[in-house]
């Protein structure tokens, strides 16, 4: 599948760019985004790059992060399979990898819980930038903060990343689409902007008042209901091996798939 036509995407300069762990990968790199450019198959750079270019910090790096579609996801490892490189499938539900060497990239389409799923949204609001000589595109802020938003492992944490972005890139965030991005899960970017608030109380203005407005009405509307029925453990989104024990033996339903109620007297009739 080739690249739709070019869609007039901004052109930004990079805050900063990220240093290469091993810098020997480099020519790797220069020769994927090269090959991957040529491909035709759409693509996004993300990650550490991106977070860099919006941001000004510098921070090592062990890789690169491509974003892509679903259905574009095989489309890439066969392209460079066919190209001599090894590829694996590490997690089909959103990871594979191009590897040459002691060097790779990840090709991820979504995020592991699959909350984040990578749409043609995503390059619509994608901005552009020059990476190895070569002209490309990468995740915009707004998709940025989203796609960060999930990542909260024991050795992971990417809130400062959701702080930074919005610190140094708010005028570019698009806060409509962030939160339909996140209207399933709004106590989430709650959250995170209270968190931004307390990080920086002297920014707190640059989220949109109507913004905290309306999500801190969603939580006074909500505390006046009763406490939902079944037991369930969303921690299961941002890790599963942290809150492995609340769905294994606590009896919390997982992402997906029932778990005990809160009252056993309570809930539907399971036998009818």
């Amino acid at each position: 599948m080739t690249s739709p036509s070019p869609l007039r995407l901004p052109q930004i300069d990079a805050k900063a760019a990220p240093t290469l762990k091993h810098p020997a990968a480099e020519p790797f790199y220069v020769e994927a985004i090269g090959q991957l450019a040529a491909s035709g198959i759409p693509f996004l750079l993300a990650g550490t790059y991106a977070v860099s270019a919006y941001t000004g910090i510098v921070r090592e790096t062990k890789d690169l992060d491509v974003f892509c579609k679903a259905g574009d996801y095989p489309r890439i490892l066969a392209h460079f399979q066919d190209l001599g490189y090894a590829v694996a499938i590490e997690d089909d539900r959103w990871l594979g990898k191009v590897l040459k060497g002691d060097h790779f990239f990840d090709v991820i389409f979504a995020s592991p819980s699959g909350a984040t799923p990578v749409t043609e949204a995503w390059f619509a609001h994608a901005r552009q930038l020059d990476l190895f000589g070569t002209t490309v595109r990468i995740i915009g802020p707004t998709e940025l903060v989203w796609s960060k938003s999930f990542i909260q492992l024991r050795h992971r944490y990417d809130g400062a990343d959701v702080a930074h972005t919005i610190l140094r890139a708010h005028e570019q965030i698009d806060w409509t689409r962030l939160l339909a991005y996140m209207e399933q899960h709004w106590e989430l970017l709650l959250t995170h902007l209270l968190n931004f608030r307390w990080i920086y109380p002297t920014e707190r203005d640059v989220v949109p008042a109507w913004l905290l407005d309306e999500l801190l009405d969603r939580l006074d509307k909500q505390r006046r209901l009763p406490p939902p029925q079944m037991k369930i453990c969303r921690g299961r989104m941002l890790s599963r091996i942290d809150y492995e024990i609340d769905v294994k033996d606590w009896g919390y339903a997982d992402l997906g798939g029932e778990g005990g109620w809160r009252d056993e007297t309570e809930g539907p009739d399971r036998d009818g």
